[in-house]
């Protein structure tokens, strides 16, 4: 089998936690109105300095990083069903692997915290407080695939996100996108591949999907 890499977003492909991020940049929306219609959905993907820098003045950043750590400090990560099993399945067959997500250290270190198997899983871990760039530039992909030591075109990427399914496909990858947190339609012809979850999905199927 032809040396590939596996790199996965976090939120939305992982852990499901993006309805409790929806209704917490909502709430910042409450507090802080940039008067932007669906704004908790346009900024999925986007790092937090990011969101913070195009759409917020400087004056209330400190307040919303920390509204963000408390949030994250107390939130329960539920891990979507058959992702270990799948993580288990690339560990056995020695495929690397690595995670680009938008999250800060703060929130990995909490979600480590409640699940201390989970970083054993991968080769390498990409935070958005490694990038200058956020997605849809792919700066985040293409550094893994540094990491993990295989060339972009060879890696699969997951994604749920518009704009991280963008990077991914900018990156060289093979996109596979997952219906988690958008519907079918929106994502259509975004990836290369669309699945509803990791449940019963084998490396077989990920390696049989074809750039388009």
């Amino acid at each position: 089998m032809k040396k590939v890499g596996v790199l996965f977003d976090l939120d939305g492909v992982l852990i499901d936690s993006e309805g409790l991020y929806t209704q917490f940049w909502e709430e910042i929306e409450r507090i802080y109105p940039t008067h932007i219609e669906n704004f908790a959905l346009i900024i999925k993907g986007n790092a937090l300095f990011k969101i913070l820098n195009t759409y917020y003045d400087k004056s209330v950043h400190e307040d919303i990083i920390n509204r963000v750590h408390d949030f994250e400090n107390n939130i329960v990560y539920p891990i979507y069903d058959g992702v270990i099993d799948f993580l288990e399945k690339l560990k056995k067959a020695t495929i690397p692997t690595a995670i680009v997500t938008s999250s800060d250290n703060v929130k990995m270190e909490s979600l480590y915290k409640q699940y201390p198997f989970f970083k054993g899983y991968f080769d390498a871990i990409i935070t958005g407080s490694d990038v200058t760039k956020s997605k849809p530039d792919p700066q985040g992909y293409l550094m893994a695939a540094e990491r993990i030591n295989i060339n972009p075109l060879d890696c699969y990427v997951f994604e749920d996100s518009v704009q991280g399914l963008e990077a991914g496909i900018a990156s060289g990858a093979t996109v596979i996108g997952l219906t988690t947190s958008n519907p079918s339609e929106k994502l259509k012809n975004k990836a290369h591949k669309l699945i509803d979850n990791f449940v019963d999905f084998s490396i077989e199927e990920m390696l049989s999907t074809i750039k388009s």
